[in-house]
């Protein structure tokens, strides 16, 4: 078992972060660029093991290229990471009209029919593009969203990143006890933002293809969208030139028929295809350095244990525990 840092450490790490928040704040959004793309490229050339890591999965993912052309974006993209963290240190701190005149909204019609509809909607994403500063966004063109996140280990920072997480109304749930909140959510025709690319162990996974590869998926997702019937819509904010970005809401993903295993897994796979789809088009912005497939696909009656058949009286009609009855989402 990994020891934790000591309290000094953390409390150094969060006095780092917030001396470079300060320097950020009254920098020129290109010279911004530029030293976040100096960050990137000095954690490529001194993180050996995660450029490593970097290089292999997207020479697995597109074997077509070369050796070369996969250093030269395994580079693009600890740059893009760079500056996806000053830019957010920045970025937050403006009013919302200034947030507002930086960004271009494309695809608001599903969001508005969804609304329509009634029964919440479930946002999926991945971590490409700016992920965090999509969030906050959102929450000036349509009411705040719920972010479902996995508390950081560091105390002092996780305060700092809620804090900068909730500024323009949006609020965190994190896993214990999730269930309920996030239903109350979906039930006030509200939305709910997750992350669907992952690594997840265990009984909570459901195995699809990602770049031809089994990949172990949440099945939250899923499991939400079958017992709610909220909409699942796409959700992706692409960097643009001079500080702009570009919030896209892609189609709704057609839902599950039902909560049986089988259309569970086909379900995240089309939500899965999704995210690949845009990876593909855009690869220096997806989070290649960390280990998104770890393992081999299990049996299929193993790949599920996070969607449980309901009774008329709303309580699991299978035997066993399950995620569902404990009050607590699928890992996420």
């Amino acid at each position: 078992m990994a020891r934790r840092k000591s309290d000094f450490s953390d409390r150094l790490e969060y006095f780092i972060v917030r001396c470079v928040a300060t320097v950020v704040e009254v920098l020129p959004w290109t010279v911004l660029n530029w030293c976040g793309g100096a960050l990137g490229w000095v954690f490529y050339v001194v993180d050996g093991p995660h450029r490593r890591l970097t290089q292999e999965n997207l020479q697995a993912a597109f074997p077509l290229k070369s050796q070369q052309e996969c250093q030269a974006c395994a580079r693009a993209v600890f740059v893009h990471f760079g500056q996806v963290v000053l830019n957010l240190l920045k970025f937050w701190k403006f009013s919302p009209e200034q947030m507002s005149a930086r960004v271009e909204f494309v695809g608001i019609e599903h969001v508005e029919q969804a609304q329509a509809e009634g029964r919440g909607i479930l946002f999926c994403t991945g971590h490409f593009g700016c992920w965090e500063l999509q969030a906050l966004v959102h929450a000036l063109r349509f009411q705040p969203m719920a972010v479902l996140a996995r508390p950081l280990d560091n105390t002092f920072l996780n305060e700092y990143l809620e804090t900068i997480r909730t500024s323009t109304g949006n609020s965190v749930i994190y896993r214990r006890g999730s269930l309920r909140r996030v239903l109350r959510k979906l039930a006030e025709g509200g939305g709910v933002g997750m992350l669907i690319d992952q690594h997840i162990q265990g009984r909570d996974a459901i195995y699809v293809d990602f770049f031809n590869r089994p990949a172990a998926t949440t099945s939250a997702l899923a499991a939400l969208a079958a017992r709610t019937g909220a909409k699942v819509i796409p959700l992706f904010a692409l960097p643009l030139q001079g500080g702009r970005y570009q919030m896209i809401y892609d189609h709704a993903v057609e839902p599950p028929e039902d909560n049986s295993e089988k259309e569970m897994q086909a379900f995240t796979q089309r939500c899965t295809n999704v995210l690949e789809t845009y990876v593909r088009q855009h690869p220096h912005l997806w989070l290649w350095m960390h280990r998104r497939w770890r393992d081999v696909e299990p049996n299929l009656g193993q790949t599920i244990s996070a969607s449980p058949t309901m009774g008329s009286d709303g309580k699991s009609a299978t035997s066993g525990q399950n995620n569902f009855v404990t009050d607590e989402l699928p890992d996420l």
